[in-house]
């Protein structure tokens, strides 16, 4: 197949629906875009209604483009990732992998443009966290929950107000920084480094001031990103988290345990901010809304992650009640959207950690809007059995 066959099955995906996000090519279903968090198929002509194996992987093995790196690393681990430019129209992450001996290919379009912290409405805590000088900073969340734009608006930031260094480590580079105020090195792997360990070890070597790891994939690159943060530069990365309390216990427990005390006091002092993110159904379908727990270091954090959550004493609770110094629960964040309107109840209880919560203080917003908090109506005195009992 000839590449420009290829860009015309990639354009009319593209093209097919309003808020396209992701490109899915898998055995036996048709051609599929993401719109709006949904799966929808993609009508071709002439019309594929399934893909057949051979098709699937001639699609994968033509966006791999005959790399010999990239072959060998799609044969022995079973996926590889790619970027792939959409000429004039867009540019692509791409993980090929195979399932049940049949290749299948996801394809993430990239955001050309490098977003703002006030574009993207992100609460306040962005704009300090793009103050920090030293440190970890970790944005977390499941696969597609928007991290990677989370923090390219952070680095802009950066980018905008400070003549520093910035080394970031992407696979594969998604935002393309332009140099403004600060300088930007911005690394691929497999084109510059090999591995995020070796290219955190090699960026401690290139004097910046800012170095931005795409994800915490190991113990061994935890351990190079403390160092880093140890030694006076700002970290920020990623990991596949859903909220705080289970982001301390992932790095924890990467580690040993007889090493995890020993982590535990480097993590304490290194860490500046965590930030969760989870992208929510709009009210209306008119696409969708992130909601974030945010939790920012403190000597009582500090205490917590020395010695583990107890009762009373976890990180949930520590961010309930610091809200006035920028943290911010899921729940709290929640409750705001539906106070905004911009998710209905269904959804700000389903996606709830504690429902209960949630449920008190969507009644009392309920309350104060005169609307009915409850579906139970018409009730009456039973007047007979109040006479029975009087009897």
């Amino acid at each position: 197949m000839r590449q420009q066959q290829i860009d015309h099955i990639l354009t009319t995906m593209l093209e097919s629906h309003d808020n396209v996000s992701d490109l899915n090519m898998t055995v036996d279903k048709p051609f599929q875009v993401e719109s709006s968090g949904v799966l929808k198929p993609v009508e071709l002509t002439p019309p594929i209604k399934r893909l057949t194996p051979f098709q699937a992987e001639i699609m994968a093995l033509n966006l791999i483009n005959g790399d010999r790196r990239l072959t060998k690393i799609l044969l022995t681990e079973g996926s590889c990732d790619l970027s792939y430019q959409l000429a004039g129209k867009a540019r692509f992450r791409v993980n090929v992998f195979s399932q049940k001996g049949y290749y299948s290919t996801v394809m993430r379009q990239l955001v050309t443009r490098v977003p703002t912290i006030e574009e993207m409405k992100l609460p306040s805590a962005f704009y300090n966290m793009s103050e920090e000088r030293n440190g970890i900073i970790l944005i977390t969340g499941a696969t597609g929950t928007g991290k990677t734009t989370s923090l390219a608006a952070v680095l802009n930031e950066i980018n905008e107000k400070k003549s520093v260094h910035v080394v970031t480590l992407e696979d594969p580079v998604e935002y393309v920084h332009s140099q403004k105020k600060a300088t930007f090195n911005q690394r691929e792997m497999g084109a510059d480094f090999d591995a995020y360990a070796s290219g955190l070890r090699a960026a401690l070597r290139q004097a910046p001031k800012v170095i931005l790891v795409g994800e915490m994939r190991d113990r061994e690159t935890v351990e190079i990103g403390l160092s880093a943060a140890e030694t006076g530069h700002l970290v920020l990365t990623t990991l596949h988290t859903t909220d705080a309390g289970q982001t301390i216990n992932r790095i924890v427990g990467m580690f040993e345990s007889e090493e995890e005390r020993q982590v535990r006091i480097r993590l304490a002092d290194s860490l500046r901010w965590i930030a969760c993110q989870r992208l929510l159904p709009k009210e209306g379908g008119g696409g969708r809304v992130a909601a974030f727990e945010i939790m920012r270091t403190s000597l009582r954090v500090k205490d917590t992650i020395l010695h583990g959550e107890s009762e009373g004493k976890t990180f949930y609770e520590i961010i309930q009640g610091n809200r006035p110094f920028g943290m911010m629960t899921f729940d709290e964040c929640i409750v705001d959207l539906y106070t905004e309107g911009l998710i209905s109840e269904q959804t700000a209880m389903s996606y709830a950690s504690h429902k209960a919560i949630v449920g008190r203080a969507i009644d009392t917003v309920k309350a104060s809007k005169g609307e009915k908090t409850t579906s139970i109506e018409d009730l009456t005195l039973d007047q007979e059995y109040a006479k029975k009992l009087e009897q």
